[in-house]
């Protein structure tokens, strides 16, 4: 990753339940979202270029509240728990959907969420209809295919393909999409170089 695209300064800030508690700043936030075990703390820590700054499991539903990290001192990185399946209890499960429906509709410096989809699986209704309602909320988004060194390049761009027919049967158009490979360190510049971009976009 180029010096340019690289995070060089990242500290956690707090964990929240609930969207009030989340911290009071004005900073533009990226937040990140998916199903459970989609590879998300693993993309978050190879965009932060730290190796446990998101914690990893084997285990699906390690990340069962809203999670602040500044980053260089001009943006906020937020890791919500991810949806579906989860090793967690049926009402810790359950307070998740509110938690996050809460946070993306009412935390108003929220720039963009990205919506972190496994490459290596067809098209999943839970994704399909997890999107399609944040269209109804109107809430800006990105999709973010994980897990790119597990396929051939030709598998991989049938699913990517795959996806993006299913989503043209209720968008018009498509929103911007990213892949990338936590193992192989790719896609990482070029989501950073977008998150950037929206910032200055912003200031202008």
């Amino acid at each position: 990753m180029s010096k340019l695209a690289r995070i060089h300064n990242v500290h956690f800030v707090k964990s929240s339940s609930r969207v009030n508690e989340c911290p009071e700043t004005d900073l533009p936030e990226f937040a990140f979202i998916g199903r459970s075990n989609v590879g998300k703390s693993s993309l978050i820590n190879m965009l932060c270029d730290r190796k446990d700054l998101a914690k990893t499991s084997s285990k699906p539903g390690k990340t069962k509240l809203i999670n602040h990290f500044e980053v260089d001192e001009s943006w906020c990185l937020v890791d919500l728990p991810g949806y579906g399946y989860a090793s967690v209890s049926k009402k810790e499960r359950e307070t998740w959907p509110k938690m996050i429906r809460n946070y993306l509709l009412q935390r108003e410096n929220l720039y963009a969420l990205f919506v972190l989809i496994d490459i290596r699986l067809k098209p999943q209704p839970i994704d399909l209809e997890f999107i399609q309602q944040l269209g109804e909320g109107e809430i800006p988004f990105s999709i973010v295919f994980t897990k790119q060194d597990k396929l051939k390049p030709s598998e991989a761009s049938a699913n990517v393909k795959a996806f993006k027919r299913a989503m043209l049967e209720n968008w018009e158009s498509l929103p911007p999409i990213f892949i990338t490979s936590s193992t192989k360190k790719y896609g990482g510049e070029e989501l950073l170089t977008y998150i950037r971009g929206i910032i200055e976009e912003a200031r202008a």
